[in-house]
């Protein structure tokens, strides 16, 4: 059935420099950016700081530390009254975040806020162990998103002991992607340090079998088709054409010329890498479907799988048309700007994640099972096989994956004990599909973003952002000014 589709959570991340297996890639990136074209009109001025951190929370065997990098923004922040807004760091470097995550910039001086910006442990420059942190699963083995919250928290009380009138404010949680699933987390394991968080485009129910393997390719594929079912359907009858026409040494010689591939295909392997890059791109275009241009993995149009199905539009042509017409969608993606001279297969969209921390987070405590069956959905079949998964995580990284602890240790569909989460969701979004979409109590709220893509509602402000998203913010932050006056109500009735 060939390899699990290995998506990085967020978004897929093409060439792997390791022969890390697909089903592990899906899982990462999920994240936001600002708009090439409109960036946000608050200024984003900010503080660099560190913060010596222990490298292990829950075992007293080692006093190392390692220091964190965070992030301050607290121009319009008020000692009296005002609120924290804390961004729990996701897979990546912590300035590309605070770049991107225009939201609370836009809301900062509303809330009286300051914007803090947490840098996730094995990312950006916070590494535990330099140069050595990736060295083996020896070094890893601290890379968990309970260590990673257990900074979070540390972070926390240093600044409410260290920073002048911070002590007595309320603290707020936002994430989006894997840092919405740790905001999420972060109010359960944490209610004492945080009063609320704001998770977007978490998918915290994408384990085990809290839903279907094949919904988050299914969520792609409906994307597609409602731009054109045609368009879908080109898509489907691909995967078999590649399979044609790559039987004979011409036929992989012409693929490579008409696909334009920095480097050519010689064998079946480089096949199958071909058409795992081609999935990651139609879902990396899914995810990052925005009303407006973009710059976020790659330089996009407004409504990229728009624009990407006008070159798809009849599957019935032959298999050499069809595969030139997958090319000119692939150039959209790849090219908009012009500039490349070949699509490179190996290509990582963007450096600013840490691709090699989040196969290793996906191999051990983040298993995501992912499926596609070719009939719901617009990809190859594949089946989601754990062992297998297992036996390529061991191969990578010595160590083994466990696929229920997600749910031990945070309580799987078993959260309606918590209070005062927001729970964002992009109906175009495939992660939407792991993730909470419904309103579990008053204070467990779901918020569904109509035409949404990948927390649409953590960017900054645009012109061309649909109603549904402007809704989406507004409610967001009236929560959030309820979880400040209760916290101050609270304050009070102690005095």
């Amino acid at each position: 059935m060939g390899r699990p589709v290995l998506l990085f959570l967020g978004f897929l991340i093409p060439g792997f420099a390791v022969p890390v297996p697909l089903a592990l890639r899906a899982l990462s990136n999920l994240h936001l950016s600002t708009s090439v074209v409109s960036r946000p009109a608050v200024v984003m001025e900010y503080s660099i700081h560190y913060i010596q951190q222990k490298v292990d929370h829950f075992g007293f065997k080692t006093d190392k530390t390692f220091k964190q990098r965070y992030l301050i923004a607290d121009r319009h922040w008020k000692r009296d009254g005002g609120s924290i807004l804390f961004y729990t760091g996701n897979e990546g470097d912590i300035i590309w975040f605070c770049n991107n995550t225009g939201f609370m910039w836009d809301v900062a001086e509303e809330l009286k806020a300051m914007l803090v910006f947490a840098e996730h442990r094995y990312y950006g420059e916070s590494l535990p162990f330099g140069a050595n942190s990736f060295k083996d699963s020896r070094h890893l083995n601290f890379l968990t998103s309970e260590q990673a919250l257990a900074d979070f928290a540390e972070l926390i009380k240093y600044l409410k002991r260290t920073v002048p009138g911070a002590d007595n404010q309320p603290v707020i949680a936002v994430g989006g992607s894997y840092g919405g699933m740790l905001a999420a987390w972060f109010r359960m394991q944490y209610p004492h340090v945080v009063v609320g968080a704001l998770a977007a485009s978490a998918p915290i129910w994408q384990f085990e079998d809290l839903v279907p393997c094949g919904v988050f390719m299914e969520i792609v594929t409906t994307d597609f088709r409602k731009s054109d079912p045609d368009c879908s359907e080109s898509i489907r009858r691909s995967w078999d054409a590649i399979n044609r026409l790559s039987t004979t040494g011409a036929g992989l010689h012409w693929l490579s010329e008409a696909l334009q591939l920095c480097t050519p295909l010689t064998n079946s392997q480089d096949v199958q890498r071909l058409k795992d890059w081609i999935s990651e791109t139609w879902v990396n275009l899914a995810m990052v479907d925005y009303p407006y241009e973009s710059n976020f993995l790659q330089p996009l149009p407004a409504w990229p799988v728009k624009v990407v199905c006008q070159y798809l539009k009849n599957p019935s042509v032959s298999d050499t048309q069809l595969l030139q017409n997958i090319f000119k969608a692939l150039n959209v993606y790849y090219n908009y700007s012009g500039q490349a001279m070949c699509l490179n297969m190996s290509e990582i969209s963007t450096s600013s994640l840490g691709y090699l921390g989040w196969s290793y987070q996906a191999c051990t405590e983040m298993v995501m099972p992912l499926c596609t069956n070719g009939v719901d959905d617009m990809f190859e079949p594949h089946t989601w096989d754990l062992k297998k998964f297992s036996d390529d995580c061991f191969n990578l990284w010595g160590v083994k994956p466990r696929p229920s602890w997600i749910t031990t240790m945070y309580g799987g569909k078993n959260i309606s004990s918590h209070t005062n989460i927001i729970f964002s969701n992009g109906d175009l979004d495939p992660w939407s599909g792991g993730g909470v979409t419904k309103n579990i109590t008053d204070t467990l709220v779901a918020i569904t973003i109509r035409e949404g893509a990948h927390h649409l509602d953590l960017r900054a402000n645009n012109a061309f952002d649909p109603m549904s998203v402007l809704l989406a913010r507004s409610l967001e932050v009236k929560y959030m000014k309820q979880w400040i006056r209760d916290f101050y109500d609270s304050l009070r009735k102690k005095h």
